[in-house]
């Protein structure tokens, strides 16, 4: 009797959802704050929209940067991590052997049952080597040209973001007119973003889109209040 093939379908695009979603949250975020908190202190949209885009600038260039050492960081780490493993099962092979059988066991496996696989590894001296990244050190081999990736991502989900809550005052000669419909644009962008976090990351959506949009409300919020006091 045919039977249907079983086909597992996994979310596998996990640390470009990530880059995007550090990106666009303090893109919306910031620059709105920003332009909320200006927007309390001055009447002038070009000074808003001088000091907006240069935040926007300064703060894609800082995040993409920031993503970028970071990639570098996890990149250089796994290579240093696999020097050291791959020295180890030369100068201690045996107590190589003994951690893979450890791990086995924390599956429930007995020494007996593992036997096969561990000979198995020692034949293999690479295959060892990334059996111990994977299951003893829980690594993942980064992906080639990931930190230039990551730092793109970042800083152009940034600038998106940004200009979001900006555009308002590219449109408007009035702050406090631009203020109202940046609040709404944004508080709507943050909110689909936030609903569409959620669909990848596993959350609910609704509660996802509430978080987001909460977040950037009273970021927003308290950077007017902060200007408008001081103003």
């Amino acid at each position: 009797m045919p039977q249907t093939p079983h086909i597992e379908k996994h979310f596998t695009a996990g640390e470009a959802v990530r880059d995007v979603v550090i990106g666009m949250s303090d893109g919306l975020t910031v620059p709105f704050a920003l332009a909320a908190g200006l927007t309390g202190a001055v009447s002038s949209t070009h000074i808003i929209v001088t000091a907006g885009l240069a935040e926007i600038a300064a703060g894609s260039i800082a995040m993409g940067l920031g993503g970028y050492l970071a990639a570098r960081s996890d990149s250089e780490h796994y290579a240093s991590e696999r020097r050291r493993e791959e020295a180890e099962i030369v100068t201690m092979p045996e107590a190589e052997a003994q951690e893979v059988v450890d791990i086995f066991r924390s599956y429930g496996l007995t020494a007996e049952e593992s036997a096969t696989v561990v000979a198995a590894l020692r034949r293999r001296p690479q295959d060892w080597v990334d059996f111990m990244m994977r299951f003893e050190l829980g690594l993942e081999k980064p992906e080639p040209g990931r930190a230039l990736r990551s730092a793109l991502t970042i800083a152009g989900a940034y600038v998106v973001g940004g200009m979001i809550p900006l555009s308002a005052y590219l449109i408007f000669a009035d702050a406090h007119r631009a203020l109202n419909v940046s609040v709404v644009v944004t508080l709507v962008a943050l909110g689909v973003f936030g609903a569409i976090k959620g669909r990848f990351t596993g959350v609910s959506s609704l509660r996802s889109a509430l978080q987001t949009a909460l977040i950037g409300g009273l970021a927003a919020a308290a950077a007017f209040g902060i200007a408008r006091a001081i103003s």
